[in-house]
């Protein structure tokens, strides 16, 4: 009998240092990072620069996966079905913090699918129209849509994004009705407000700046509470015209619940140093974002306070998703 305990214990003891081993060879191929919504919008700027960084940092490539339709909640639920053993990781942004009070049933349990790992930065977006309207204004806007309702049409990333959102405490706020057209992401949107088939958009700092500056888009506010570095002419929608206006995007990442602590531990430096170079820092700045940092446990918490914010907008709209 002591014989066998002594096996035993010695394949328990090369059991948990092959392990120890394993988890110290992560990773030891390519990680996937799941972007929820199409190329071209906020998600997928953030995600991308992200993405290049982190694998300079694990030795791995860091393979992005845009997986978009329904809100984000296809690409999240594919993610929520992998292996958590740190090779699939997802991108979230405020889309996902009100995923639950626009479905009524959803593939994934958002309260247990996943560990957080640690957020990237946030950013407001900014109301722009197409520079045919002539409208120069958030109170000019607000006065031509109540004047003539529906006659304006507001593009957004599709029914359940943060544009979409943002578009409906607008519309709430001003009592101005506009027609909402929604689009497989924020880059077919803006697209289609550059080509001027639709008149109004509230498009991400990120998305948007390049043609401000162009003048292929006119910025009316942007809807955070304070004025943006990026824009600082362009006034705060709350200042402009609706003092309690305020919608700010962010974006973090997640792993599959289950993925072990060691992995989520290691993932959580690298996201701090990367948030903390005064590249990533500066490279968020001139995009209109500024970079987050907390502890995992606090990202989680953030994101139950998010998702209780915002379900009651989603509610009091009456938003629901397709």
């Amino acid at each position: 009998m002591r014989g066998i305990s002594l096996i035993v214990a010695a394949f328990a003891a090369a059991f948990v240092s092959s392990a120890g081993l394993a988890q110290q060879a992560y990773p030891s191929k390519p990680v996937r990072l799941i972007i929820p919504f199409p190329p071209g919008g906020s998600n997928d700027v953030v995600g991308r620069m992200f993405a290049q960084q982190l694998g300079e940092r694990l030795g791995q490539s860091v393979v992005i996966e845009n997986r978009g339709g329904a809100g984000g909640t296809i690409g999240t639920d594919a993610a929520a079905k992998s292996a958590p053993d740190g090779y699939t990781l997802l991108l979230v942004s405020i889309a996902y913090s009100f995923s639950p009070a626009m479905y009524k049933s959803l593939p994934y349990d958002p309260a247990r699918a996943f560990t957080p790992v640690g957020p990237i930065g946030a950013g407001p977006v900014v109301l722009v129209v197409h520079p045919s309207v002539p409208i120069k204004s958030t109170k000019e806007l607000i006065a031509f849509a109540q004047a003539k309702p529906k006659a304006l049409r507001i593009a957004s990333a599709g029914i359940g994004s943060f544009q979409h959102l943002a578009g409906e405490l607008f519309r709430l706020q001003g009592k101005a009705e506009m027609l909402h057209v929604p689009y497989k992401g924020g880059g077919p949107a803006m697209t289609d407000v550059l080509g001027g088939h639709a008149e109004v958009m509230m498009g991400s700092l990120i998305q948007t700046i390049p043609h401000i500056r162009t003048g292929k888009l006119r910025a009316l506010g942007v809807s955070g509470m304070k004025r943006n570095p990026a824009l600082p002419d362009v006034p705060t929608i709350a200042e402009a015209a609706l003092p309690q206006y305020d919608a700010t995007n962010w974006w973090g990442v997640v792993a599959p619940a289950g993925t072990p602590p060691a992995i989520i531990a290691r993932l959580h430096g690298d996201i701090t140093a990367i948030v903390s170079s005064p590249e990533t820092r500066k490279r968020l700045e001139n995009e209109g974002a500024e970079a987050l940092q907390m502890s995992s446990a606090d990202f989680g918490r953030f994101i139950l306070a998010e998702t209780t914010k915002w379900s009651k907008v989603v509610v009091e709209a009456g938003m629901k998703g397709e």
